[in-house]
């Protein structure tokens, strides 16, 4: 049967980072048929190098280029029309996959045909010199995962591997940015599609400062704002839900970046 793996890399991806992440693809205990590589608009000479290098090592890299930079959720979308395969792993092109991640979620979505997503926890870290590991743990059944939807995103998106049949009928991946995934998981809900998160880190997750600058700001607050009436729109989130949900996201989103840093990592994770 085989699976597919999809990524998505862009001008201002870290060569060296890339190529962590393939090899981390490549030297699984279980291997994909194919990695799906979307080159989001041209690459730098540095990131062209490492794809042509780890094609040579593995031939079922297929790197697909996008004239121009189309953003994540456009990137994805034409990505998951090009796979080949049924199930479809995401994996992004700065993290690393623990070495059985694959096996371990292949084998749960073999047996458990009425599954169509399964993710797992992450442990985030910084390579910038500090000791920092921490690990964001995910509801693992049903009624957890649904109540937990209705004000975060209830998969880690590098950890997925989806039925592409399933997303597919919810729409795909569209263009949402920062939350392409988050609205591709309330739709999949709303249509009654089963997840499951496996309880163990299955990808070690690169972080820094910039990533909680990244989570803020009124522009990112407006379009989280969308998204919270777009779940009310499709029954995950009852009227006083929403109301819940708009004070948590105007409270998180515009506060400094600083203390967003503190709420994640002191509160947020493990």
């Amino acid at each position: 049967m085989g699976f597919s793996v999809l990524m998505s890399v862009y001008c201002k991806e870290n060569p060296e980072y890339l190529d962590k992440a393939l090899e981390s693809i490549i030297s699984q205990t279980l291997v994909p048929d194919e990695i799906i590589l979307i080159e989001d608009g041209p690459l730098t000479k540095e990131l062209y190098k490492v794809i042509k290098l780890k094609k040579e090592q593995f031939p079922g890299l297929k790197p697909y280029q996008l004239k121009e930079n189309v953003q994540l959720g456009r990137a994805l979308a034409k990505g998951i029309i090009l796979c080949k395969n049924e199930i479809i792993a995401r994996m992004d092109s700065d993290d690393i996959s623990v070495k059985n991640r694959f096996e371990i979620q292949y084998n749960y979505m073999l047996k458990h045909p009425g599954t169509a997503v399964t993710g797992g926890y992450m442990e985030e870290f910084c390579d910038d010199g500090k000791n920092y590991h921490k690990t964001k743990k995910m509801p693992q059944k049903m009624p957890a995962i649904k109540k937990y939807a209705r004000y975060r995103n209830p998969l880690n998106h590098m950890t997925v591997m989806f039925r592409k049949s399933k997303v597919l009928e919810a729409g795909s991946y569209k263009h949402f940015p920062y939350l392409e995934d988050y609205y591709l998981w309330c739709r999949m809900l709303s249509k009654g599609n089963k997840f499951y998160n496996i309880p163990y880190v299955l990808v070690k997750s690169r972080t820094n400062n910039k990533l909680y600058s990244r989570r803020g700001g009124f522009k990112y607050c407006m379009g989280y704002l969308k998204l919270r009436h777009i779940q009310k729109h499709l029954g995950i989130l009852s009227t006083k839900e929403y109301i819940t949900a708009i004070c948590i996201t105007i409270g998180m989103t515009l506060q400094p970046a600083a203390l967003r840093r503190l709420i994640y990592q002191k509160f947020l994770r493990k």
